[in-house]
């Protein structure tokens, strides 16, 4: 599976709170959560990002509480998908078990600016930064959670399996 798209960086320690605020959690639509998506970090984040652009960021990405609204929001938005240096834990799982390709790579994620065109094949793990001319490698995303984001996260899996 291949992904192509504009890159928007952020920084380390990028809490769920700055992803999106808790006081918008009284819903768990994407689109409503979408407007709201990074509005503490940039507030016309939500009105530029385009289907299929791509978030960098540093380490711990994800940070602080577990609340699944994050990468709800993140996907809702648009973005096809976020590379870091690191992912807090929690969040790691909460963004497959909603469809949202992760990768962590180290090196890609420092040299990636606001801007670069990326294209990701999450079967390899590569990695091509087009405006800079570079190639990053990351772990390539795993079968099954590639099954996972195919079928739009672990609920839509499960219903395909059990055919409910």
């Amino acid at each position: 599976m291949k992904i192509k798209g504009k890159t928007w960086k952020f920084a380390n320690d990028v809490d769920t709170d700055a992803i999106i605020a808790a006081r918008y959690l009284n819903t768990t639509d994407a689109k409503e959560l979408a407007a709201h998506c990074m509005e503490d970090i940039d507030p016309e984040f939500a009105s530029r990002v385009r289907p299929g652009d791509i978030i960098a960021a540093g380490k711990n990405f994800g940070c602080g509480s577990s609340r699944e609204h994050a990468p709800i929001a993140i996907k809702g938005a648009g973005i096809s998908c976020v590379v870091a240096q690191s992912f807090a834990r929690i969040f790691y799982r909460n963004s497959f078990n909603m469809g949202l390709p992760i990768l962590e790579c180290p090196e890609g994620a420092d040299r990636i600016q606001t801007g670069d065109e990326l294209e990701i094949d999450l079967d390899s793990g590569v990695i091509q930064n087009i405006t800079r001319k570079e190639t990053y490698r990351a772990q390539a995303i795993a079968p099954f959670m590639q099954k996972l984001i195919k079928a739009g996260g672990l609920i839509e899996y499960v219903r395909e399996q059990t055919g409910l």
